[in-house]
């Protein structure tokens, strides 16, 4: 089957020659200028496509014929079977004299070309422009009952589709997309217009006002938005569906949305956009002389205020935008697929998340900022700190704290309900039982160790006592493991909303015994360090990208104790808590938190094999759990017990007294060489003995 296309190369093109070609025998011909054949080009290698199947035809949308050789019109002749005629401008900067080139003498040309080619259909791409600001519902079979067309985009696209209905001596179907906005699934998104001024509005408003200050916002006029991927998929099923000829199709969303409803689904998407807590109605604006809003785009200051936010002039037009659409013939010609409009709230976030990172006009001032601060390099760059951001935070802070001591069972369940958590070392011991006791409270939990066993068994108990866990087996002393974790819990749950590290390795050994086992240090930095931070940087980008995260990093006592023969395990510790302070301080005006719980001695397996402890007074595992989840209510910085809280205090006040106190206890337990000192020790006995027996052959020789 073959096809010719104009405005092949536009946003919505691009899509459409996607599914064009995923027809049996497809070949598509598309009408480019000379000279922008690069454009088909990256199209033809995003798609892999080869130039037989995606060729392009040298030609001009202003020409009769769209400018085709007659060359290329005589091999072409009776050889179409479609024409999908999309090429048009749409801007409302563009004046009026060049929309009425393209839109509708473009749509002529676009008409006499699929005439002389004999084409089977006419595909023309409209829009629910053409019924300008009519009041109330348009449906698929109104065009004269048009009201207001006073904008020359307005104006074009309905003398366009006049064209087609007068002027047309091939089949046609007419589509009428509504808003268009970025892929439903990536966001991908080429340029700023209609929904997206709203997200410019909003995310210079968030830069200036804390989110939580109410505002006062208008109900306004309908929106109807459709992502480009649903407008493609179902333009071409429609094209190739019989018995449809002559007829329109509005590609629109049975939902509509008020603009002050809008804006809120949009300020949803990040903690740092304000809302509208209440809204002017609409009968109140109602009372404004019809022109009112409109008009304000004209006056010098409005268009000055837009212009710094990039916005159009003409956006205004649209606020009280008073028409709502029919798509009965879109919904009885898709019924036999599967094709539909997805929910705008379903595939919000995707377009925010694309619209934050390669169309922002402030992403964009972030980089050259960046690129300022690379020349100026002798320069110090200051500029004002966000206050408000620690205002919210001492508020939460007092309100959780409050919560966790009067109502810590419920604030649990507030905390955690619905939240994803990666807790590591979760296979036992502590991990094990926090992990249960954050599924019961409503959390999505994701179980990191290396027993695959264990955390299957563990996660099917949960499940089966009505939680939500899974288990992701994986080696923390692999770097690239934990790499492929993190990426796969962020594809399969969407990100990780508080992360835990729990797992940890303890070695106990004095320094005189590991002068020859360096590997003890670079094991105990593997697993509490290297793999911490590893896992707490994989996933930070998403937290920060949510404006929302809490990261606890388990810690112990001895970091404020110092005791002997610890220094592996606790070099290790104080390089975690170097970087979660640090991390903390940077992090202070966003919505993530670093916590760290200095943990006494636990009767965990990890100590059993110090037998000394069986001795000495321990923490009860209970106890520790009810510590961690205390940490994950109130988010504090640092838990620590009273045995640390003296001990810090010791050292800082009297650092050789601490020093001298844990020497002599060190002096005074006994500590078994390591096994291959022993056997050392035992070879260069040896050696001595028998170079004690060996008597010499010959004597006095001179």
């Amino acid at each position: 089957m073959n096809y010719l296309i104009t405005g092949g190369t536009g946003f919505i093109g691009r899509f459409v020659i996607e599914r064009l070609l995923r027809m049996p025998g497809a070949t598509v011909h598309v009408l480019v200028r000379p000279g922008s054949e690069g454009k088909l080009d990256n199209i033809r290698d995003s798609l892999g496509a080869s130039k037989e199947r995606l060729s392009e035809l040298c030609g001009d949308l202003t020409a009769q014929n769209l400018g085709i050789a007659e060359t290329d019109l005589f091999k072409l002749k009776g050889k179409v079977d479609h024409v999908f005629h999309l090429a048009a401008i749409y801007d409302l900067n563009a004046e009026a004299e060049p929309q009425q080139k393209t839109n509708v003498e473009g749509t002529r040309n676009a008409l006499q070309a699929a005439q002389t080619l004999g084409a089977g259909c006419f595909h023309h791409v409209s829009s629910i422009a053409v019924a300008g600001t009519y009041a109330g519902r348009f449906t698929e079979s109104m065009f004269e009952q048009a009201t207001g067309l006073d904008d020359p985009y307005f104006i074009t696209k309905h003398q366009a589709e006049r064209c087609v209905r007068e002027e047309a001596e091939v089949p046609y179907r007419i589509y009428r997309p509504s808003m268009v906005v970025g892929h439903s699934k990536t966001g991908e998104m080429d340029k700023i217009d209609g929904p997206y001024y709203m997200f410019q509005l909003l995310e210079t408003l968030g830069g200036a006002l804390p989110s939580w200050l109410p505002l006062i916002g208008i109900e306004g006029g309908q929106f109807n938005i459709v992502p480009v991927d649903y407008v493609a998929e179902a333009m071409v099923h429609i094209a190739h569906q019989p018995e449809l000829d002559g007829q329109c199709f509005h590609l629109t969303d049975p939902a509509h949305y008020r603009l002050g409803e809008l804006f809120n689904l949009i300020a949803s998407q990040s903690n740092k956009l304000p809302g509208f807590s209440w809204e002017v109605p609409n009968s109140i604006l109602n009372l404004l002389p019809k022109n009112a809003i409109p008009a304000l785009a004209t006056q010098s200051w409005v268009k000055s205020f837009l212009e710094r936010l990039e916005i159009a002039p003409g956006a205004l037009s649209y606020v009280t935008y008073p028409t709502t659409y029919g798509c009965s013939n879109t919904q009885i010609a898709l019924a036999n697929s599967t094709i539909k409009p997805p929910v705008l709230a379903d595939y919000m976030p995707v377009l925010w998340r694309y619209w934050r990172e390669y169309l922002s006009p402030q992403t964009k001032k972030a980089a050259n900022r960046k690129s300022a601060a690379e020349l100026s390099k002798e320069k110090v760059l200051l500029r004002r700190p966000e206050i408000m951001p620690y205002f919210k935070r001492a508020k939460d802070h007092w309100t959780w704290n409050t919560k966790s001591i009067f109502q810590s069972r419920s604030a649990l369940e507030e905390r955690v309900n619905n939240k994803v958590i990666l807790l590591t070392g979760a296979s036992s011991g502590i991990g094990a039982e926090v992990a249960q006791r954050l599924a019961f409270a409503g959390a999505t939990v994701l179980l990191v160790a290396r027993s695959k066993d264990k955390l299957e068994e563990l996660a099917e108990d949960i499940r089966d006592q009505g939680g939500n866990a899974f288990a992701y087996p994986t080696n923390l002393a692999d770097g690239d493991d934990c790499d492929r974790v993190c990426q796969l819990v962020t594809e399969e749950h969407g990100g990780v909303d508080i992360l835990i590290n729990n797992a940890g390795r303890s070695i106990r050994r004095s320094v005189k015994f590991s002068f020859d086992r360096f590997h003890d240090y670079e094991r105990t930095m593997q697993i509490n360090y290297f793999g911490s931070i590893r896992m707490a940087m994989n996933l930070l980008p998403g937290m920060l990208e949510r404006d929302d995260g809490h990261i606890v990093n388990v810690s112990t006592v001895g970091v404020q104790a110092n005791p002997a023969r610890f220094s592996a395990y606790l070099g290790s510790k104080w390089a975690l808590e170097g970087w979660s302070w640090a991390t903390a301080n940077e992090l202070a005006h966003t919505g993530v938190t670093i916590s760290t719980i200095n943990y006494p001695l636990v009767r965990t397996p990890m100590i059993a094999p110090t037998k000394i402890y069986d001795y000495v007074p321990v923490m009860s595992p209970e106890k520790a759990v009810d510590w961690m989840l205390d940490m994950i209510i109130t988010r504090n910085k640092r838990k620590i017990g009273s045995l640390g809280v003296a001990a810090l205090g010791m050292y800082y006040l009297f650092p050789k007294i601490s020093e001298t106190v844990v020497n002599a206890s060190y002096q005074m337990v006994y500590e078994a060489p390591p096994k291959s000192e022993l056997e050392k020790r035992e070879r260069q006995k040896t050696k001595i003995r028998q170079e004690g027996n060996v008597k010499p052959i010959f004597k006095n020789v001179s």
